[in-house]
This record gives C-alpha cells, structure tokens and sequence, in this order.
C-alpha cells in the first residue's frame, strides 16, 4: 500500500467469494465512487467461471467514466495467491448451495418449525454452520500464513459463529464481522422523525445511536438526532401505528426482504429497546410460537418467510444478468449502496475517522453481562490501522434472557462442527429459543440426523460416522 497526499494506492484486497452474483457488484460499486483509495482485487471461489465473469465485470466497472477510483480485478487461482501481500480479505461466501439451504430451511416445517431466513439461529442456522466453520478454521490458518497482518472483513452467515472461529483459530488475527441491519433501524427512526415532526433528516447516519446485542439480535438503548431524544417519539408512534406498523414507499408485500416493523413496535413494547434488524432475523430470535408458529402468524406480523424456490428463482434472474453485464449488454449505474465497508478500509488506512457498528470478541467487556467469549455487536472507532470498541453497557435481563442461549449455543456449535459431534448438535437443537421445547428428544435426533443426510455433501466425511 502507498500513499499520495490523502490517498491510498496501491491496496491488495482479497476477495473470498469473488464468484457472488450480488454482493460483489455492490462492493464493486462502492469502491468505484470512492475517489481515496485504488489498488488490485484478487477475486478468490470454488467457481472458477463465476470469477472469471466477475473480473470482467470488475475491470469494466473500472471503465466507466463516472466511476471515480479505478480498480483492477484479477482471478487468484489458489487461496494461497488471493492471500499473499493481502492489506485486506472480504469474506462473502454461500456454504453449499440452496440445495443444502432448502434442508435448512423446510425440512424443520414437518415438525412445524418455520424459519424466515433459516442462517443464523434455529435448525437452519446451526446446520449452515455446520457447513461454513469447517471452511473459516481453513481460511483462519491461511491468513495466519499468507498475510496475518491483513483485516479481514466477514459478512458470511451465521456472521457471529464465523467471526469466533476466525479468532479461536488465529486468535492474534484482525478480523470482524459487518452486518447492515443497523442501518435500517437508524433508517426507520430516520422515517418516524420526519412523519412525526415535518422535519426532513438529510441521512440517517445523523441518527446516533448506541448499540448493543448480538448479530440479527442487536438493540438501540439510545438514539438521538441532533441531540434530541427519539425514544418518546418512538414510543408514540408505536402507540398510535402498533397494527400497521411503519409502512414506506419502500415497502411491498412481495418484496421477501420487507417488513412492516410490527415486530420491532411488540419487542418494544415488551423490553423498552429499539430492535436494530429487519423482523425476520428477529423473529427467529424468539419463542417459534411468538412470531413464527405458521405463515398466517408471519402474515399476521408484516413480514415475509423466505422460501427456497424465491432464492433459486432470484439465483437465476442474476446468473442472466451476469450474462448481460459480461457481454456489455448491461452497464452499472454508479449509485451508492450505503455500505460502510468501503468507508471502514479507509478509515484503517489512516484516511479517516468513524464509528460504526461491528461484530467482534467481548474482549474490553463492551457488553458488561455476557462473557468475554462472546461476539458482540457494538459500536467501534475505525482510525489508522486500529479498531478501538465502545463500551456499551449491559443488556436488559429481560433481553439477556433471550441472547444468553445462543451465546451458550456458539460454544456448542463451534465445538461439534470441530469435532463432528452429534450429541453437541442434538444440545444446540434443545436449547436453541426457536425450538423452545417444542420437540422431543426423539424429534430432535430424527430431524437433525436427517438434516446432516441432506447436507452430507458439503460436510467432513467424519459425520457419516455420527449417523
């Protein structure tokens, strides 16, 4: 890396999932309109034609004339020559296929269980980590090798478990955890402020905020703008617009990602924080006879399940328009996604000061009630080569109670998906909240035995022998 006045050129980032068909042009984008840093992407996925599709797509990004920073996308053929020089990783991958994700998914539906997202928590989220953890201790060890000076930037799921294997692999690595759901509460209290008061807020990173919890589970116990407490606001409008929720311009009953936020307005009324995530990771957060226990209850709530069949049918829409956009049918229009990765690798190459939200270890205690083992979403100071957490405080007893048992279930997953340990698997299905006792030990041990038959694929020969 090297530096002209205030800019940095030259930065080598590697990019594990350099094959994505989503994520990747938005980072393409964001590092086009950032005029302060340049350099190589080394594009690093088991699909080699994805990548080669992606580096074309890259470089003629990099063509455009309105793009304002000029970066130069090569294929890495080894993890080894994506990781070698690295400044920074990004690691962006689907464990399996959608294959894999429809057992994640539907196969808990026989039994009742019904997921929105099905990658974080719930049967769903610890048979995908079952899959990924496996794939973070080898990507841990190559950093260790290649560059263990890099940061490395993960926005895998389940993003918690992923960040804690990076660290009990390599516990000296930089690495931490990006999620935009923030984002989208600061970007809701943005919409009840101006619906309340007449009062136009120019961006919602004017809403300050402090945050607290764990991936998809994270809460706001302060949030003001211009120093203007939001929370009676807040509290008001739930009051008044509880059965409709906060409906925007934005939002569409057969977009599978919107939500009206009535799950936010009931949590709030129960707990008193604002929840920081979209309704459909925090719905899986609780008791699956809360906001979960059938679709007429998901409808009832304003939000969406996810099926399967949607993702392979959207996997398709964007395979086409790869096509387009590597035969030049298709151009980018530059528009900012509102990311702040692009934001948070400079300011840790010393261009720049900011505070964003990030999943790390609670290793300065950033949440005072859970254990130093944990990975926590809090905020953070980004400045030169450094990340620097904020102290949080304590999450309510009320809340706790909830996040307490994934904490718990962290431990559990990471040490079966080393291990190959079934016995650890059927714990995590007992005591992970979605289940909440909803099925017998008989139950358990059938689903989850026939849900690692159907991810077998993609999972350590080991666990044949589990069976």
């Amino acid at each position: 890396m090297n530096y002209q006045g205030d800019s940095a050129t030259d930065i080598n980032i590697a990019y594990i999932g350099g094959g994505s068909r989503g994520w990747a042009w938005t980072f393409m984008t964001d590092l086009a309109l950032e005029p302060n840093i340049s350099g190589t992407i080394k594009l690093y996925d088991i699909d080699l034609e994805a990548v080669k599709s992606n580096e074309i797509i890259g470089n003629n990004v990099s063509r455009i004339k309105e793009a304002i920073s000029k970066w130069n996308y090569e294929v890495a053929y080894t993890l080894q020559d994506a990781l070698i020089n690295a400044d920074f990783v990004i690691i962006s991958m689907l464990p399996g296929t959608f294959d894999e994700m429809e057992v994640d998914v539907h196969m808990p539906e026989r039994y009742g269980i019904y997921q929105s997202v099905g990658d974080t928590v719930g049967p769903g989220g610890i048979m995908r980590a079952l899959r990924t953890l496996p794939l973070f201790v080898g990507l841990a060890n190559a950093i260790k090798t290649f560059c263990p000076n890099a940061w490395v930037i993960n926005y895998t799921n389940p993003l918690s478990l992923c960040v804690k294997t990076l660290y009990y692999v390599f516990p000296k690595i930089k690495a931490f955890g990006c999620c935009h759901e923030v984002f989208g509460a600061q970007q809701l209290l943005k919409g009840i402020f101006e619906k309340k008061t007449g009062i136009e807020v120019w961006s919602r990173n004017e809403i300050l905020v402090n945050v607290l919890g764990i991936n998809h589970f994270t809460w706001f116990d302060y949030a003001s703008y211009k120093g203007k407490n939001l929370f009676p606001i807040f509290k008001e409008y739930v009051s008044e617009h509880f059965d409709e929720g906060f409906i925007d311009e934005n939002y569409s009953k057969a977009d599978r990602f919107s939500c009206s936020h009535r799950v936010k307005f009931d949590l709030f009324n129960r707990f008193g924080l604002i929840a920081a995530a979209g309704d459909r990771h925090l719905a899986e957060f609780m008791p699956g006879d809360t906001y979960l226990l059938n679709p007429e209850t998901v409808e009832h709530w304003g939000f969406s399940l996810t099926p399967v069949s949607w993702r392979k049918a959207d996997l398709q829409r964007r395979l086409e328009r790869s096509r387009r956009l590597v035969s030049g049918e298709e151009s980018f229009n530059l528009v900012p996604s509102g990311e702040e990765g692009i934001l948070l690798i400079k300011a840790l190459c010393g261009l720049n000061r900011c505070i964003s939200n990030v999943n790390m270890p609670n290793s300065f205690m950033q949440i005072r009630n859970l254990p130093k083992s944990a990975i926590v979403e809090t905020n953070a100071i980004f400045e030169g080569d450094r990340i620097r957490p904020i102290a949080a405080g304590r999450i309510p007893e009320g809340i706790l109670a909830y996040i307490k048992p994934q904490t718990d279930n962290h431990e559990r997953v990471l040490k079966a998906a080393l291990e190959c340990n079934i016995d650890l698997v059927y714990e995590a299905f007992k005591y992970d909240t979605l289940i909440n006792g909803r099925l017998s030990k008989k139950e358990i041990k059938c689903l989850v035995g026939d849900m690692i038959k159907g991810t077998m694929k993609y999972l350590p020969k080991k666990w044949e022998a589990e069976l």
